[in-house]
C-alpha cells in the first residue's frame, strides 16, 4: 500500500485541495493543532515553569529528532528561527583575511543564502558562482573545477529550488575536503523527501528547515555542525542560548556550549518548534525511502503527462537528478488559475509552474491537476 492510501485523512487542506506544492510549504498535519493546544495548555497551567520543564531544552531535542532523519548524531543538531540565520552564524565562525577566502556556489543557489554569503564580501570574502548552462543543473565538473586552493567554503544546495536538480553532495565534499575547504549543504529541498546521510557524506555543515517536505510550518529550522569542528568554531551570530550555563547570567565574553547548542542565538520560538514535531513524527513513521519510492513514480508520471499534453518540462530527465518538484513552463497567470480552481502549485521567475508530490499525495491528484493545466492553456490559447 503506498504511503497516501493510509494518510490523506490526517490532512485537512486535502479535504478539499489537490496540493501539490510541499516544495513551498508541506500541508499541516491535523495533529499539529493538537501539538499547539499543548503548548497552550502548558504555558496556561506551567507558566515560568516550562523552561525548566522542557521547553529550554526542545532546539535540541527537536534536533536530534531531526538529526535521527539526516543521519546525524545526537547532539549535532540545534534548532533555527530560519536559514538566513543559520548560514550567518556559519558565516561569523570564518575569517577572510587571508588568501584562503573564495565561497564557491551554484548560481542558481535560492537567493537567501547568497546574500548572506554576498554580505561577507565586506569581511574580505571572494565569490565565485558556478555556472548553471541550462538553466536546469550544474554540470559537476564545473563545480569540481571551481573549488581550489583559495577555497575557504561551499555552500551548496541538495536540490536546486528553481528545478529541482539535485547534486552530488559527497562527490562536492570530497573534493572540497581536498584542498582544505569546508561544505555547508541546504537540506531544504531534499529533508524529507529525499535521502539525507550527514556522516556519510562528510559535510561540515547543513541547514533546512521543516517548512515544506517535513511538514512542520515556518520557524522551525535547522542547523547541523560536524561535531569534529564543535570545540573549534565560536560563532559570533550569539546569544544567551549558546552558553554553556545559560541561567548563571554571567556577563563578559562568552563561555560556549560544547555540542551544537554554542550555535544557538536567544530565546528559542517555542511554538514553532511544538507545531514541528507531528510533521517530524509523521514523515519518520512513513519513511524517507518510501517517500523517495512514491515520488519517483509520481513525478515521472507527471512529467511524461505534461509531456504529452504539450508541456515544456524544465526539470532533470533522469529520476537520479531529480528531488521532489518538476518545474513546468507557463506563465504565473497560470498558476493563478490554477489556485481557483483549489489546485495548489506554484511559480518562480526564470522557471515556470513548480510542481510536487508528497507521501499523502494520489495518482487522481496529478491527474486532476495535467486535466486543469491543460483546460487553463486551452482556454487562454482560445482552443475550443
Amino acid at each position: 500500500m503506498s504511503p497516501s492510501a493510509f494518510r490523506r485523512a490526517s490532512f485537512p487542506i486535502l479535504e478539499h485541495s489537490t496540493y501539490l506544492v510541499s516544495h513551498s510549504l508541506g500541508a499541516m498535519p491535523r495533529a499539529a493543532a493538537d501539538r499547539l493546544a499543548e503548548y497552550a495548555g502548558t504555558w496556561a497551567a506551567r507558566g515560568v515553569r516550562a523552561w525548566h520543564e522542557g521547553w529550554w531544552d526542545l532546539p535540541r531535542t527537536l534536533g536530534d529528532e531531526v538529526g535521527a532523519l539526516l543521519g546525524a548524531p545526537a547532539g549535532s543538531v540545534v534548532m533555527q528561527p530560519n536559514v538566513s540565520i543559520a548560514q550567518s552564524a556559519i558565516a561569523s565562525c570564518l575569517s577572510y583575511g587571508g588568501s584562503r577566502n573564495v565561497i564557491v556556489f551554484e548560481a542558481p543557489q535560492f537567493p537567501s543564502v547568497g546574500y548572506v554569503w554576498e554580505a561577507q564580501r565586506a569581511q574580505g570574502a571572494r565569490i565565485r558562482s558556478v555556472p548553471c548552462p541550462d538553466g536546469i543543473s550544474v554540470p559537476l565538473d564545473l563545480f569540481l573545477g571551481a573549488i581550489g586552493e583559495d577555497t575557504l567554503l561551499v555552500p551548496l544546495s541538495h536540490a536546486l529550488f528553481r528545478s529541482g536538480f539535485v547534486q552530488d553532495v559527497a562527490a562536492i565534499t570530497r573534493r572540497a575536503h581536498e584542498v582544505g575547504a569546508w561544505v555547508a549543504v541546504d537540506l531544504y529541498q531534499s529533508a524529507g523527501t529525499l535521502p539525507v546521510d550527514l556522516t556519510a557524506w562528510d559535510v561540515d555543515f547543513a541547514v533546512g528547515g521543516c517548512l515544506k517536505w517535513l511538514c512542520g510550518g515556518p520557524g522551525a529550522a535547522f542547523l547541523y555542525v560536524a561535531p569534529r569542528l564543535h570545540s573549534r568554531l565560536q560563532p559570533r551570530v550569539t546569544g544567551w542560548a549558546a552558553h554553556e550555563d545559560p541561567f548563571a547570567f554571567r556577563n563578559g565574553p562568552i563561555a560556549y556550549a560544547p555540542d551544537a547548542a554554542r550555535f544557538l542565538q536567544g530565546t528559542p520560538a517555542i511554538p514553532a518548534l511544538y507545531a514541528a514535531r507531528e510533521g517530524l513524527a509523521v514523515v519518520k513513521d512513513v519513511g524517507v525511502d518510501a517517500i523517495r519510492a512514491q515520488s519517483v513514480r509520481q513525478m515521472q508520471m507527471l512529467i511524461d503527462l505534461a509531456q504529452e499534453a504539450g508541456f515544456r518540462v524544465r526539470t532533470p530527465a533522469r529520476a537520479a537528478e531529480r528531488g521532489g518538484l518538476a518545474v513546468i513552463e507557463g506563465p504565473e497567470t497560470w498558476a493563478d488559475e490554477l489556485e481557483n480552481r483549489e489546485v495548489l502549485v506554484d511559480y518562480r521567475p526564470d522557471a515556470g509552474l513548480r510542481v510536487s508530490t508528497h507521501f499523502y499525495t494520489s495518482d487522481d491528484d496529478v491527474h486532476r491537476f495535467i486535466a486543469e493545466l491543460r483546460s487553463i492553456r486551452d482556454a487562454s490559447s482560445g482552443v475550443a
